[in-house]
């Protein structure tokens, strides 16, 4: 059963370098999808097997084992093995259900203040105008999802860029770039492992909204540009914006730039289909193994139960 519920622990890991050849071999919007699906499978996957893991150690506690109605010893594995396991997977789950609470609690207040301070400023149409020096732009999600921009970048910006930047936030909103960034941001608080994932993920999101400008605007170089001098703008100020919450300035700008400035790669659908099995495969295996784990468990706490007979 141990060896099963590790398989999800130990595959995460092993996302990172995936995440560097989806980014680079896929269109971003495949890579945004497939990435962050993958993200929570293996997030959810990892967070079940800690927690199998955890009542396993549990039910040898005499506690615990009265209220499962256990009249046998729950035997699913040896001492020596189950119960650092066990420990280590509470300890596990507890930094993680912190974080995750933490994070939620952080960035639901972030948006909250964010749409508090969109609602009592100057609007025209979807764009939301702060009177203040500071340059600033992001795609704010909600009903009704807004841009909001800054006095500061508009100063900062030409009126071509202008629209660019504008196109790249709709861009944003149209494709609801924010549960994507919202999900991968809560999945790298469950592993280690999918820290990086949230950095492709990010990445993925930025790239999309990039080339959907420059097919609005019909000139990469003038998206590039206009993503490159916003940049510039903030790069000293504070945001005051949830993480989710996307914006043009996000993630590795001068290698966003670089891509607009190159004419767009073809991706075949074998190169597709081939990152697509292997994302496949890897959520596969981790279901699989919370899957077999889970039943194991199941199974001999039936066991102890005297609901089938053991062995």
């Amino acid at each position: 059963m141990i060896l099963f519920l590790l398989v999800p622990v130990v595959l995460a890991f092993g996302l990172p370098p995936l995440t560097r050849i989806a980014v680079d071999r896929l269109t971003p919007v495949a890579a945004l999808v497939s990435l962050t699906v993958t993200t929570v499978v293996l997030a959810g996957c990892s967070l079940a097997a800690l927690g199998a893991l955890m009542l396993s150690g549990l039910l040898k506690e005499p506690a615990v084992a009265a209220i499962g109605a256990l009249i046998h010893p729950f035997d699913a594995a040896p001492n020596v093995l189950l119960m650092p396991s066990a420990a280590l997977s509470l300890g596990a789950l507890g930094v993680c259900t912190w974080n995750i609470l933490r994070s939620a609690l952080r960035q639901t207040a972030a948006l909250r203040r964010a749409k508090s301070r969109a609602d009592t400023r100057y609007t025209a149409g979807d764009l939301c105008i702060i009177d203040t020096p500071r340059p600033d732009a992001y795609a704010l999600p909600g009903r009704p999802s807004r841009i909001v921009v800054t006095t500061g970048m508009l100063r900062s910006l030409d009126p071509a860029e202008r629209e660019a930047l504008f196109a790249h936030e709709r861009a944003h909103l149209d494709g609801r770039h924010h549960y994507c960034l919202a999900l991968a941001e809560l999945a790298a608080h469950c592993h280690p492992g999918l820290r990086a994932a949230r950095d492709a993920i990010q990445m993925s999101a930025e790239r999309a909204a990039d080339e959907a400008a420059a097919a609005v605007t019909g000139d990469r170089c003038l998206t590039a540009r206009a993503i490159g001098r916003a940049a510039l703008a903030t790069r000293a100020a504070q945001a005051h914006r949830p993480s989710f919450a996307p914006a043009a300035t996000s993630g590795p700008v001068p290698q966003r730039v670089a891509a607009l400035m190159r004419a767009p790669k073809p991706h075949s659908r074998r190169t597709l289909a081939a990152v697509g099995a292997l994302l496949l495969c890897m959520m596969t295996a981790s279901l699989v193994g919370v899957a077999a784990g889970v039943h194991d468990l199941h199974r001999n706490v039936e066991i102890a139960q005297g609901e089938q007979p053991n062995g």
